[in-house]
């Protein structure tokens, strides 16, 4: 029986991750795919789509198998161990400090399209946001489905929107005769961002009316159709050469609105812009509280953070996490962090958790499953060579993690020893 409410379909499902997915990544990764690649970025998108549809698969096939709220760490854990599933829970949870902050900033962007916004009225907006997705969160999993739902029908209808009014030709979405095939890998581990949330969204498992039927299919549904429209949007960015420095690639989607349907409508790109950036950061916020709850409520956390609402909401855990990510936007905004680094930084943590689940998943999983996921598990190596250093970060706090695991079971077993001779 789940421990928390189930109050997911289908529906609300494909909303969730379809927006998550599309959320920060549909108005600037593009234009920022553009500036690396040219149209190349066309073939990068094809590329993508191909390695994600086996990880999202194998997601879908575990998270059916076995639906909790421990998502990606759970299914590790099952498969790799304890340790491995602390380590992977902390992996996901050291994300706070570059993705969340590279997600405000994104999300603030469109209102500097519109306003004049100094540094400082920049970070109100972002720890404003905040509240209010703390707000929504305590609200349950089924009012973020509705709303989320709700702003995925808005992007969709706008990308539409662009491809109508753009008079896309045939010769708009001819792949290039010549590919830059050096620029492919770069755009990859910039373009790696839009898929990122399918992790998160394993948290939600244990939410739906009928896991083993609705989670995978929604899983699916949502990864696919998340990765047409990206490609839509990358085809009218390229038509109108909507890319350049990190200024052109945050305003994007604001210059093309302009562009197309006249000064005035920007504030129409505006609204939805930060309405996806939004509902992306929201699975996020409910994802990290989820994991915070599950990991106490079985006892590997202190229990503070297990406390469930009268609605079953993981309000300790959901307070917590909202407060780190406050913490984390002072932070990036006193060091004046570049946008790309700090989304560089964060898919080397979330690439090294989805190798570790594709590992689990070759363990967990039967039949053809076992192969996809171990294909899937060297999709996820070769994108982390290809982040070069700019995997550091996770790797170091795979070490670090490691370091301090082994140091506290040397002490754990010298205590031992000592109680045992006295």
């Amino acid at each position: 029986m789940s421990r928390l409410n189930q109050q997911l379909g289908i529906g609300q499902g494909v909303a969730l991750l379809a927006t998550s997915l599309l959320g920060t990544g549909i108005f600037v990764v593009p234009a920022m795919a553009a500036s690396i690649a040219e149209r190349s970025a066309l073939v990068a998108w094809l590329i993508l789509l191909a390695l994600v549809l086996p990880i999202a698969f194998t997601f879908a096939a575990l998270g059916k198998r076995h639906p909790h709220a421990g998502g990606a760490a759970h299914f590790v854990g099952k498969a790799l161990g304890d340790r491995a599933e602390k380590m992977t829970a902390f992996l996901f949870i050291s994300v706070l400090p570059v993705g969340l902050p590279a997600a405000l900033v994104m999300a603030t962007g469109f209102w500097q399209s519109l306003f004049q916004l100094s540094a400082f009225s920049a970070l109100a907006i972002q720890l404003l946001s905040l509240f209010a997705m703390l707000l929504l969160g305590l609200g349950g999993a089924k009012l973020s489905g509705n709303v989320q739902g709700l702003i995925a029908i808005a992007i969709i209808t706008l990308v539409g929107m662009l491809w109508w009014k753009a008079d896309i030709h045939l010769t708009d979405v001819q792949l290039p005769r010549h590919i830059d095939v050096p620029s492919i890998a770069p755009a990859l581990t910039v373009m790696f961002w839009c898929f990122v949330g399918i992790e998160a969204f394993a948290h939600m498992g244990e939410e739906f009316r009928r896991p083993e039927r609705d989670f995978p299919i929604a899983l699916l549904l949502g990864a696919l159709l998340a990765g047409i429209v990206y490609w839509a949007a990358s085809v009218v960015v390229l038509k109108y050469g909507a890319f350049g420095n990190q200024y052109a690639n945050t305003q994007s989607l604001p210059h093309l609105v302009a562009i197309l349907f006249g000064p005035q409508a920007k504030w129409l790109a505006a609204m939805v812009g930060y309405l996806a950036c939004f509902a992306s950061i929201n699975i996020y916020i409910q994802g990290f509280a989820r994991l915070i709850w599950s990991m106490a409520d079985e006892q590997q956390l202190p229990s503070l953070f297990a406390h469930l609402s009268k609605s079953k909401v993981p309000t300790t855990a959901l307070f917590s996490i909202v407060g780190a990510c406050g913490l984390s936007c002072i932070a990036a905004w006193l060091l004046d962090l570049p946008l790309e680094h700090l989304i560089r930084y964060a898919n080397g943590n979330f690439i090294v958790v989805y190798l570790l689940s594709m590992l689990a998943g070759s363990i967990l999983l039967p039949g053809v499953a076992r192969y996809l996921a171990l294909f899937s598990a060297a999709l996820c190596a070769l994108l982390l060579f290809e982040l070069g250093w700019q995997s550091a970060y996770a790797l170091l706090l795979c070490l670090a993690f490691l370091s301090g695991h082994a140091l506290l079971r040397a002490r754990a077993r010298a205590r031992s020893k000592i109680n045992q001779a006295g």
